[in-house]
């Protein structure tokens, strides 16, 4: 089985080997548009793109729990502007940056808490959205 890392500026930080990738076969890299001339016949442009791929790994529906002291260091991550990370995820290395259109790094945790009762083992379900570069 492999592990699930994300690494940034030399420091490694192993997640959950829970994670789910949920959009791994929702991205083309062929991006098309069609259209249609005067004469009425179909025009179809195509391009390769060459980055762009989301990858959302999905702790939610998994159950992927993660200690809130991990949570608050890939947040301090994911506030840095214009980080590239490497993720290996199944044993394949991806250069990545935080999808912050889509929300980037969001966790919440698995039990409601008083705010005294707050430590940095409570866990937490995490969602990673990411681009690759």
């Amino acid at each position: 089985m492999s592990t699930i890392t994300l690494t940034y500026d030399g420091v490694t930080e192993a997640l959950s080997d829970r994670l789910q990738w949920t959009d791994e076969y929702d991205w083309s890299p062929v991006e098309q548009a069609t259209g249609y001339s005067t004469e009425g016949a179909l025009l179809v442009d195509q391009a390769e793109k060459l980055a762009g791929q989301p990858i959302t790994l999905d702790g939610e529906s998994s159950q992927a729990w993660t200690e809130r002291a991990q949570c608050d260091r890939l947040k301090a991550w994911a506030a840095l502007k214009n980080i590239e990370l490497v993720l290996v995820l199944r044993g394949v290395a991806h250069q990545v940056i935080f999808d912050h259109a889509q929300g980037g790094f969001t966790a919440r945790p698995i039990w409601k808490l008083i705010d005294g009762e707050i430590t940095g083992e409570l866990l937490y379900l995490p969602t990673f959205r990411f681009l690759k570069v």
